[in-house]
């Protein structure tokens, strides 16, 4: 069984190579635009994993990321994003975050 996998990025060139770079390793995934677009798709499937970034339109990677913990606590999240302050990390990881990528 394939392992599917939310990717919640709004860059599209950063998303596609993601997407694209996972889906050669075997995984499926569903790319989504932001964080809105997000929780759409997560109410309409199942997946093993969310990969999120951070600074994104209409709703960010955090707001996202508590809606998600809100809806399904157990889901493994992961943020991957360029914020890398001290206080970003911290606050992805206060949110329940799995891991925080820079």
């Amino acid at each position: 069984m394939t392992q599917k996998i939310l990717l919640v990025e709004d860059d599209p060139n950063l998303g596609i190579i993601v997407q694209e770079h996972l889906q050669m390793n075997g995984f499926g995934v569903t790319l989504s635009v932001n964080g809105e677009v997000g929780l759409d798709q997560f109410d309409k499937d199942e997946y093993d994993l969310c990969l999120v970034d951070v600074m994104m339109p209409r709703i960010d990677g955090f707001a996202f990321a508590r809606e998600v913990r809100r809806r399904q606590p157990e889901i493994p999240l992961i943020f991957l994003t360029a914020k890398s302050l001290k206080e970003d990390k911290i606050e992805g990881f206060r949110i329940g975050c799995d891991d925080y990528i820079t």
